[in-house]
Parts: structure tokens; sequence; C-alpha cells
């Protein structure tokens, strides 16, 4: 095969998948600017940062004020919402209403991923076998 016919080929099989992931990343850019847009109060929203929190005012144009605790407000910028909570979930989790399968294969999967690992000490109290603030002196 000729080497003039080859190399044009090549070229446009690796631009493919780059003009296709670009077209993805632009459309997941708009939505992520769509969503940040039409934040108003009252909405549950999760930042980047992994902070749940709800709008309790949305009249800035670049900067949202989220409740993080009762009486705790703090002020974010709109780019740091990554998502809004569906409502129902939260409501649901909060009054502690889930399947007790999930409960109990979330215990045991807790169990199985973390052996015992406590360690006695000479008086017969489990002290844990990694303790970060061990030799910081702290009191």
């Amino acid at each position: 095969m000729n080497i003039q016919l080859l190399f044009p080929l090549i070229i446009l099989l690796l631009f493919i998948p780059i003009l296709l992931s670009s077209r993805r990343q632009k459309r997941q850019v708009q939505e992520m600017q769509r969503l940040q847009g039409s934040l108003s109060d009252g909405d549950v929203v999760l930042t980047t940062s992994g902070l749940r929190g709800t709008v309790v005012d949305s009249s800035y144009e670049d900067t949202i004020d989220l409740e993080i605790a009762p009486g705790v407000v703090t002020t974010w910028v709109r780019a740091a919402v990554r998502e809004k909570v569906n409502p129902t979930d939260e409501s649901a989790a909060s009054t502690g209403e889930s399947s007790p399968a999930i409960e109990a294969s979330t215990d045991h999967a807790a169990e199985d991923a973390r052996p015992d690992q406590a360690a006695k000490t000479g008086d017969g109290v489990e002290a844990p076998a990694n303790d970060s603030t061990a030799g910081r002196g702290s009191a």
C-alpha cells in the first residue's frame, strides 16, 4: 500500500476520538452551567468538595449562600456546586427510612472491609492499631 494514502488515514483515525470526546465534554459543561444557573432558594445541593447544604440566597450572579447546619450560612461560588440532591432521597435519609436489606448488607460490608484493627493494651482496654494522633503530644 502506498504511504501517501496511509498517512491521511492514520491522521483521520487519530482525530475522530478527539473530536467526539470534545463534543461530549462541551455538552457536560453546558449541563453544569444550566444546573448552576437554575439554582433557587430551598434547593439541596452538593458542592465539589462534598459539602451538602440548602440554598438560602441565590440572588447574586456569581455566588450563592448555603445553609450547612441550622443557623450556619456560608457563601459559595456557583461553580462549586456539583449537583442537586433529590429532596426525596434526603427526606428518606433524614427520617431513617431505608430498606432493611441495604442496611444489613452495608453493615456486613463494613465489617468485611476493615478487619478487627484494635489491639489489646496491658490493662485489657482496646486501643486502635493505627492511631494518627500518636506521638504528637496532644492532650
